[in-house]
């Protein structure tokens, strides 16, 4: 066994995109499920700013919380799951839970950033679809008992 070789096929073959961006937010490495998710080669990924997944409206709000990251070297979600909306190359929207480590030099500084991610889409659009029959059986109950 090669440690080093087992942890790159790992990362290759993982199920979920495995997505890292460097200190100035330009991305590094992007794996085989980044690439079925989102919709971008890596050729096409490597090298971007990670404003190619991120919807218009979240953007300004992303880089505050990125760049504040990246100074402090401290992300405030720890080992949180986060669930936020994303961009496929195709342009619709996806629902995404992911989570993000911190990448350090030998000397402590920060290097970049980790985020392991998961296409939700299809549970998001379930628990959507389950909320409204809900509203809608309380409705007609509500509406049942007058």
């Amino acid at each position: 066994m090669r440690p080093d070789l087992d942890l790159k096929q790992l990362v290759i073959g993982a199920a979920d995109a495995i997505i890292v961006c460097d200190a100035p937010g330009a991305i590094v490495f992007w794996n085989r499920s980044a690439e079925r998710i989102f919709g971008f080669t890596e050729a096409e990924a490597l090298g971007q700013s990670l404003d190619l997944i991120i919807p218009q409206r979240q953007r300004e709000r992303h880089w505050e919380g990125y760049h504040k990251t990246m100074a402090t070297a401290v992300t405030k979600y720890g080992a949180d799951t986060l669930r936020v909306p994303a961009l496929h190359k195709d342009g619709h929207t996806l629902s995404i839970a992911f989570t993000v480590s911190m990448l350090f030099s030998d000397d402590h500084k920060v290097t970049g950033i980790v985020a392991i991610v998961r296409d939700e889409s299809a549970r998001f659009a379930e628990m959507r679809d389950l909320r409204k029959r809900l509203v809608e059986l309380e409705s007609r109950n509500a509406g049942g008992d007058k």
